[in-house]
């Protein structure tokens, strides 16, 4: 492997066009808590793609694009003043263990952003919890707040347009829901994620949500900020729809989805754990590929029938 490899990337265009959903988010988040966003992420995708080259020079493999998917993904997910060592930490942890002790990209059993989002949430719990700040003009007036789920729960997120234009505390990149939604258009339009998955975990988590609070359950949630929390909407468009540990067939995407819905809001709602959503999205990746292996589509029912009475050249053969 030449020197010239570790700045040249493994062409992904679905990655790219993730990274083009992705890009508003990533300005808004500066243009609310100021230029060490700038910082944050330059850290971030440093530590990303060194983590990465490191590994893929012994394999001769160049660094692939998907990784600054996972750095940008890892990097909105994260509170404003979470310290920057805590951060290189916490993606150098989820690209290391969560994608190349696999083997590599395309190998990868749980999305690494969130093996590194929980390692750093377990391990450095003060900073992923109290870290939280309102949005201000680039920063300049931030203040402290509470917890996204604190301000769910108690119904003091604003006004429906302030949880649309992102104008409450929360992660990064969870706060601008109607940026999310464009992506969330963009990225259906250009077949870059499924909207079965969306749409599985999305109207999954509504509806037990919904349930939830129509019988008055201790600590659910109210249904309308809800149901336009920026963190279920990031999930549900970046994090559910993830490629490579998403199921395949069309039946598994609607379970998984469902799996993925229902546990998130059951986590956030009855445990101790603010991370419904993180620890959500690996309990789906684990029964992924279980999904893809016991669920038959109608397809490739047919496809295998097929192949069973024709030969190689076309013409039917005894079974």
């Amino acid at each position: 492997m030449g020197p010239t490899n570790f700045v040249k990337f493994q062409k992904q265009p679905m990655m790219l066009k993730m990274l083009y959903a992705l890009t508003p988010i990533l300005l808004f988040s500066i243009f609310a808590y100021g230029l060490r966003v700038i910082w944050l992420g330059f850290w971030v995708f440093l530590t990303a793609i060194l983590v990465e080259y490191l590994f893929e020079k012994r394999k001769n493999k160049p660094v692939s694009q998907a990784v600054l998917v996972t750095a940008m993904l890892f990097l909105l997910s994260l509170p404003p003043s979470v310290p920057f060592c805590v951060a290189v930490i916490g993606i150098a942890f989820g690209i290391a263990f969560g994608k190349e002790v696999y083997g590599g990209f395309g190998r990868n059993v749980f999305n690494p952003a969130i093996v590194g989002r929980l390692f750093i949430y377990i391990t450095f719990p003060l900073y992923m919890t109290t870290g939280w700040l309102k949005p201000s003009l680039f920063g300049l007036d931030a203040t402290t707040s509470a917890t996204p789920l604190q301000i769910l729960r108690n119904g003091e997120g604003g006004n429906m347009w302030n949880l649309l234009l992102g104008w409450r505390a929360g992660s990064l990149g969870e706060a601008p829901v109607f940026l999310i939604l464009l992506a969330a258009i963009y990225l259906i339009w250009t077949k870059t994620a499924n909207w079965r998955l969306m749409v599985s975990t999305y109207g999954s988590a509504v509806l037990l949500t919904f349930l939830l609070d129509v019988f008055n359950v201790a600590k659910a949630l109210p249904i309308l900020p809800a149901i336009v929390s920026g963190s279920l909407l990031f999930v549900t468009v970046f994090m559910a729809t993830e490629p490579i540990t998403a199921p395949k067939k069309i039946k598994s995407m609607w379970i998984y989805g469902i799996i993925i819905g229902v546990s998130g809001v059951i986590i956030r709602t009855f445990s101790l754990f603010s991370e419904g959503w993180s620890f959500a999205i690996l309990i789906g990746n684990m029964f992924a590929p279980l999904l893809d292996e016991i669920i038959k589509d109608k397809k490739t029912k047919k496809v295998t029938k097929t192949t069973a009475g024709n030969d190689a050249s076309g013409k039917k053969v005894e079974a």
